[in-house]
């Protein structure tokens, strides 16, 4: 068994395509595997035999292990050393639409009562994972503390901007798809959303918001929605490699990244994303949740409305008013006003002709 990834060293057989004694050829397929990041089909080396095979689908193989022998003849005699050691099957258990979970997860939630259905779907449930859930959450708060809720690719650049600011510790992230006792960069997946109760009663008292809503801005605001109803404070975010104007205004809720700039006198609203190396020039106005695309370059007094999404490498030109709900895709250049809720598409120049 090879390993899938550095982080995990065991994978759930996901689906056993052959049997004790059949013949294959070389490229066939014996199996498949899955981690919670991965997936890997194991083919026959060579043409033989499939002899001493030793897991069964849901079963959970560790890198290294041996998965079964190849031979010459259908009853060729197995090494002495080597006995076969195959796992058994699960109870049958009728899972809950879109549950994917390991036959030893499955297993020690039968023996701990877990409720199947408040287990997240669409990722691999894991024993490893089920035991961190289970066990009480080990996080203590205190002035400094914070959370990230969402655990994607924009959760990772969070990850690195507020260990650049260096005045924040992260306690961990919360995220409604991934497995508690997930890693990322180091940072522990707490659980879902469902705890957010529980981590401001342990102190914490700081959240910051790492679903971007790129493609559905619903999502972000309904993170910051639960964040705020749960008491949260949501403090902005500032890479010290970014430069913002004395005289500009930063609302709480906001992340500026690496590289980018916020002119003189320009106000950034709540939840507002300034993103690596996009320009805000002098009197600018963004309303509440815009998002700012690396490479964006608004020249002065350019005014965003609210919920807008300025795509990479766009240019606004001066004095341009950008209303609310409107997105702007990668690289077009805006040279008039652009309604609400309109689109501008990526590589046009605004107003087309």
């Amino acid at each position: 068994m090879p390993l899938l990834n550095p982080n995990e060293y065991e994978s759930n057989v996901a689906h056993l395509a052959v049997t004790e004694g059949q013949m294959v050829e070389k490229g066939d397929l014996l199996a498949s595997f899955e981690t919670t990041k991965s997936t890997f089909d194991l083919e026959a080396e060579v043409k033989g035999y499939v002899r001493g095979i030793r897991f069964v689908e849901g079963s959970i193989a560790r890198a290294g292990d041996l998965f079964c022998y190849m031979a010459g003849e259908a009853e060729s005699p197995l090494p002495d050393e080597m006995p076969i050691a195959r796992a058994e099957p699960a109870t049958a258990v009728e899972l809950p639409a879109g549950l994917r979970i390991t036959q030893p997860a499955l297993e020690l939630a039968q023996r701990t009562g877990i409720d199947l259905a408040k287990l997240p779907v669409g990722v691999l449930i894991t024993e490893k994972s089920l035991q961190f859930q289970t066990e009480p959450l080990q996080v203590d708060g205190n002035e400094t503390s914070l959370i990230i809720y969402g655990g994607g690719g924009h959760a990772k650049s969070l990850i690195d901007l507020i260990r650049a600011e260096g005045l924040w510790q992260i306690a961990g992230i919360v995220d409604d798809r991934l497995s508690a006792g997930d890693d990322i960069m180091g940072v522990r997946v707490l659980g879902n959303g469902t705890i957010l109760g529980m981590l401001r009663q342990r102190g914490i008292q700081y959240a910051v918001n790492a679903v971007g809503g790129i493609g559905d801005i619903t999502q972000r605001l309904e993170v910051f929605a639960r964040l705020l109803k749960t008491g949260f404070s949501i403090p902005t975010v500032v890479h010290p490699r970014s430069y913002v104007e004395p005289s500009a205004t930063v609302e709480e809720g906001c992340q500026i990244f690496y590289d980018a700039y916020v002119g003189s006198e320009s106000r950034v609203g709540f939840g507002c994303i300034v993103n690596t190396g996009a320009i805000v020039s002098h009197d600018c106005i963004l309303q509440s949740y815009v998002n700012i695309s690396p490479g964006a370059i608004l020249a002065g007094t350019v005014s965003i409305g609210e919920k807008v999404l300025i795509g990479m490498g766009v240019t606004i030109n001066l004095g341009v008013h950008v209303g609310s709900n409107a997105r702007v895709g990668n690289s077009a250049v805006v040279k008039a006003d652009v309604p609400d809720g309109a689109r501008v598409h990526a590589g046009t120049v605004w107003p087309q002709a």
